[in-house]
Order: C-alpha cells, then sequence, then structure tokens
C-alpha cells in the first residue's frame, strides 16, 4: 500500500527534543538523566517523548483515514461487529476520497489481520500484560505497529500520526504511553522482530502461529484440512500468507440481467476461472450503476463456481442433456423447482435466481432470520420476479414441510468460515475450537432437511466456506452412512464444467475444494449429492 496524503505527512518532523531543550533551564546529567536548573530530575527523558517534534509541531489532531481505522477495530473489539460491514460506512461518513480510503482500508484490514503477530511484539514493549492496557490504546498500538512494520509509511509520519490520533481521541496521558511502546517498535524491521521471537522456537505450529499471525488451533485445523482434501500439508505456509494477502474483489455479472462493461471501463479485467466474471483492484464500486441495481454484484469467484455447479449437475433424467457435463440450456431444466436452504444475505441467492431465470426453472430462497431475509429479497430485486420467491423460516423445517419438491438444493450451511480468512480479518481471533462442535449437528440437520426436500433424481449441493473435515467430509460421510438412497456425483467434474479453465483440480473423493493460495478464491467446499430415483 503506498502511502496516502493524509498518511504520509508528518507536522512534527522538524526539530528533535535534544537534552537541555528549552531555553538552557537543564540539562543532562553525567548518568545520563535529564535535570531541570535546580538540579532535579526530570520524569520526560527521551524514553516518554511523544515524538521526535517540538511541541508546538506535533500532530494534535486525528488524520481521517487513520481514525477510520481506529474507529474499525474499536468496533470490532467492542461490539463485536464484522470489519467488512463498518469499514465503507466509516470511509463515507468521514468522506475519504479514493486514496484516503484505499490507505484505511489496508490499515484497518492489516491491522486486524496481522493482531497476532503485532500483539506478539508489543508484549516485548509494553511494561504489563496487554490484557491489562485499555482496549482503545491497544487498538491503537496495533495501528501504529501495522504502519510501522508493513506498510510503506515513514517512521516518523506513522508515529507522529498515531500518537496525534490518540491524543484526540483517547487523551495526552495514553497519548504518551503509545508513543514510548511504538518508538521502541520502531527500532527493529518486522524481519528482525520475527527473527527475535522466534530464536528459542522449536515447535512448527508455534512458528507459523507468529510468522502469519493465525492462531495454532488454525494452523493445526488447516494443515489436517490440506491432508484430507487430498494436498500435502507442506502447503500451509503458502496457505497462511495467502490468507493474510489482501483479496481482490470478484464481481459477477448477473447471466441474462448484468453487464460487466462498467467496471471493465474502470479498469477491472476479466475474470479467468468462471463466465462472466471480473476482478477488481477496488474502488468506490459502489458508485458504477450496474452495481447500485444489483445487476452486478461483488461476489467471490468459489461462490459463483459452487452455486454454478448446482445448476449444472446432471440429474440423469433428461435425455437431452448434454452428454459433455455442460451447464443446461435454457430446455433442460424447464419447470424444475429450485431451493437455497440458508440464503441469507442473498449473493449464491442471486446469481441461481438469474441461472434459473435462464433456464425456465424457479427457485425458492429461504431464510430464517427476518432482517437477512431482508437482505436475499434486495440481492434478489435485480431478477424478474416471476423467477424466484423468498420463504423467511427454519431451513430444518422444509424437509418436512415440503417433502421431495426440489429438483436442486443448494444447502451453504452456517460454518466457522475459516476458508474466508483473508476477507474476514477478524474471525480467526473470534473462532475457537468449540465452535466445530457447536455446529456440526446444525451443519448435518440442515443437510438432512435438504436431503428430504430433494425430489427422487435430483441433487443436494453441500456447501461450507470452510475446508475443515469436521465441516465438510465428515458431515457428507456421517449422513450418507445413516441414508441408503443417496449417492455422491463427482464435484470436482462439475465444478471443471462451469470453469473457463476446465482443469481446476479441486476434487478429492468425489467431493472438491478450494484454496485460496491455488485458485485464489476463498476455500469453498463442495458435495454434490444425488438422490436415487
Amino acid at each position: 500500500m503506498s502511502e496516502s496524503g493524509t498518511s504520509g505527512s508528518s507536522r512534527g518532523s522538524g526539530a528533535q527534543r535534544g537534552a537541555g531543550q528549552g531555553g538552557g533551564q537543564g540539562g543532562r546529567g553525567r548518568d545520563g538523566s535529564i535535570r531541570n536548573a535546580q538540579g532535579r530530575e526530570r520524569n520526560r527523558g527521551p524514553q516518554r517523548g511523544f515524538t521526535e517534534s517540538a511541541p508546538s509541531q506535533r500532530t494534535r489532531r486525528a488524520d481521517p483515514a487513520r481514525l477510520v481505522a481506529f474507529e474499525v477495530l474499536r468496533a470490532v473489539e467492542a461490539e463485536d461487529a464484522y470489519a467488512n460491514l463498518v469499514l465503507p460506512a466509516r470511509i463515507r461518513h468521514h468522506g475519504l476520497d479514493k486514496r484516503d480510503a484505499g490507505f484505511a482500508t489496508e490499515l484497518s484490514y492489516g491491522a486486524l489481520r496481522g493482531q497476532g503477530t503485532y500483539d506478539a511484539i508489543l508484549a516485548r514493549c509494553v511494561d504489563r500484560p496487554l490484557d491489562q492496557l485499555d482496549p482503545a490504546i491497544l487498538d491503537a498500538l496495533r495501528i501504529g505497529a501495522h504502519q510501522l512494520l508493513a506498510m510503506r509509511v515513514p517512521a516518523h509520519a506513522a508515529l507522529d500520526q498515531t500518537v496525534g490520533l490518540a491524543r484526540a481521541v483517547i487523551g495526552a496521558g495514553p497519548s504518551a504511553l503509545i508513543n514510548a511502546v511504538l518508538r521502541k517498535v520502531s527500532a527493529r524491521t518486522l524481519d528482525e522482530w520475527l527473527e527475535l521471537l522466534l530464536s528459542t522456537e522449536t515447535d512448527a505450529t508455534t512458528i507459523a502461529s507468529i510468522r502469519y499471525a493465525h492462531p495454532e488451533w488454525i494452523v493445526r485445523a488447516l494443515r489436517q484440512s490440506l491432508v484430507a482434501h487430498g494436498r500435502p500439508a507442506a502447503e500451509i505456509d503458502g496457505l497462511l500468507e495467502a490468507d493474510n494477502a489482501a483479496p481482490v474483489v470478484n464481481l459477477v455479472a448477473l447471466p441474462g440481467i448484468g453487464s460487466l462493461d462498467e467496471a471493465l471501463e474502470i479498469g477491472a479485467t476479466p475474470g479467468e476461472l468462471v463466465e462472466g466474471s471480473a476482478l477488481s483492484s477496488g474502488g468506490d464500486l459502489g458508485r458504477l450503476a450496474s452495481v447500485r441495481d444489483g445487476s452486478t454484484r461483488v461476489q467471490d469467484v468459489g461462490s459463483q463456481l459452487v452455486a454454478r455447479a448446482m445448476a449444472a449437475a446432471d440429474l440423469g433424467t433428461n435425455p437431452s442433456a448434454d452428454p459433455d457435463g455442460e451447464a443446461g440450456t435454457d430446455s433442460e431444466s424447464a419447470g424444475e423447482r429450485w431451493l437455497d436452504l440458508c440464503a441469507g444475505p442473498g449473493g449464491k441467492a442471486a446469481l441461481l435466481a438469474a441461472l434459473a431465470r435462464q433456464q425456465g426453472a424457479h427457485l425458492l430462497a429461504n431464510e430464517s432470520a427476518p432482517h437477512r431475509a431482508k437482505l436475499v429479497r434486495q440481492a434478489l430485486s435485480a431478477v424478474p420476479r416471476e423467477a424466484w420467491e423468498v420463504r423467511t423460516g427454519d431451513g430444518r423445517d422444509i424437509g418436512a414441510e415440503q417433502p421431495e419438491s426440489f429438483d436442486r438444493v443448494l444447502v451453504d450451511v452456517p460454518c466457522t468460515g475459516l476458508g474466508a480468512l483473508r476477507r474476514r480479518p477478524e474471525s480467526r481471533w473470534r473462532r475457537t475450537p468449540k465452535d466445530l462442535v457447536d455446529l456440526g449437528p446444525l451443519q448435518r440437520q440442515l443437510l438432512n432437511s435438504a436431503l428430504d426436500a430433494v425430489k427422487p433424481g435430483g441433487v443436494v449441493a453441500y456447501v461450507t466456506c470452510s475446508p475443515h473435515p469436521a465441516e465438510t467430509t465428515a458431515v457428507v460421510s456421517d449422513v450418507l452412512r445413516k441414508r441408503q438412497d443417496l449417492e455422491l456425483l463427482d464435484a470436482g467434474a462439475v465444478l471443471d464444467s462451469v470453469s473457463l479453465t476446465g482443469h481446476l483440480e479441486a476434487g478429492h473423493e468425489l467431493t472438491a475444494q478450494l484454496w485460496p493460495h491455488v485458485h485464489q478464491t476463498d476455500a469453498m467446499f463442495l458435495a454434490l449429492i444425488h438422490k436415487k430415483a
């Protein structure tokens, strides 16, 4: 991230605070202490200075870009908010231009992603346990550490502006502590800090946890996930590194409705994995008319692929079905009923509704929470109304209420989200192994409901944004073991059929797993379960 106009300019980069500064009324003693004219030792040596600037030159206001990042971190910590929802609203509230919005985004997401590593560094620079610091002070320290260690911001600007932010929104007293700690942080580069932190560590999991800022349990879980889905455990470093890379914004034009022309005109590039997709380097996409009207949407390519795979799976009941397994034509799915069992907030549902309209099918989008059902309706509004409807209710009830009623069902179950850590940077610090245990029964209940709701001869797409076997293969194998009317289709082959490359190499033992470090997508899992006729 290049330095923004507000981020790099430091009004306090001039005069140095030297011993005896202040009209010659004091000086440095032989022991190095600073004494006043009466010979008393002063309590503000260089280790307590606010910045290297003279008092009149110190920044005393909050730079808007850094203020946005601070507000995002505070909302995440204090209100359990999601950064991707808070950040756009704060950017608009403070009226940031494109350059400063980009700076605030990198600072917010970077400080959240790197929190574990930065906290390990800060613990070496603070004279008390970090949990004894005021949370607002700790957030300011994380913001300063990210600037100093991972952004192209001059050290003097990072110090001056972060201390100015602290003075404006926390107070003069805490800003002194923040300045002293960040000066210690700035004494080493990130590589030098890592070398120091890891010099006595021998455990590979601990080393990866500190180096790549992931909790140790997630490092172990992702290593296990790689092996479970047929990839070498040695890829763990690449996967963790991919989690820390700022993700490219993925766009999709709803088939038969939207267009990517506007996005391409402002610099987006056509996607290489799936039809109708594009990659954007950022900017305010909300300014595009096609995004505002919902005909073009922000959606990860992994989500696009699994939705298209559900729509393209060969049910084997139509003699005119394409023998090559290509996506169906308008006539092949005519009259079919489709179900998105867990539709909120509506991204996959919008794509499915557009595909259903093209193929003469009809989509029921179900969401249990009323406020999320409202989001689903908004997401679907760009698709002609005759192609879809929304139901508000518990997805676990649909199988009993509407048994064997749908030809295709997508069940994108609530999960830990371990496959989307790059897009939800705070998630890695919130999740615990207990979440896997708590979510397991719900995932199995929703999958069984979907299987009850699908017609004989139909297909259920079981999807998670997590590669963890406890949420993926274990759930599928448990359900299949208890039912005799089911079989797995080759999900990897179907994904290949809807991709532009034709060889994603995501399949393993009939299920499929996408990866950030391999496919540059979220780590989406897909199982296609066929109910025997």
